[in-house]
């Protein structure tokens, strides 16, 4: 599965996007976030706030309990803030 990462997520991680083979056992959003969360401190540094961040599952906006079956690409976006 593709992931990309933007803003300051992308500049936590070190990179903007790669390919990751998901365990079996990881099937929503939550499942996925907490899997990256587990995998590394720099994925568990640039989630840190998991319920502020914003997830696009094929280009389309979903929430944690979305369940990522078919899904090919997902994206992770930082909490947005203004100015």
């Amino acid at each position: 599965m593709k992931i990309l990462y933007f803003a300051k997520v992308r500049e936590s991680i070190g990179f903007s996007e790669e390919n990751i083979d998901l365990p079996s056992n990881v099937k929503t959003v939550d499942d996925f976030l907490n899997y990256l969360i587990s995998k590394d401190k720099k994925y568990d540094f640039a989630l840190n706030n998991k319920e502020a961040i914003h997830i696009a599952c094929d280009e389309e906006h979903v929430d944690k309990d979305f369940i990522l079956n078919d899904t090919k690409e997902i994206a992770i976006f930082p909490p947005v803030t203004g100015g």
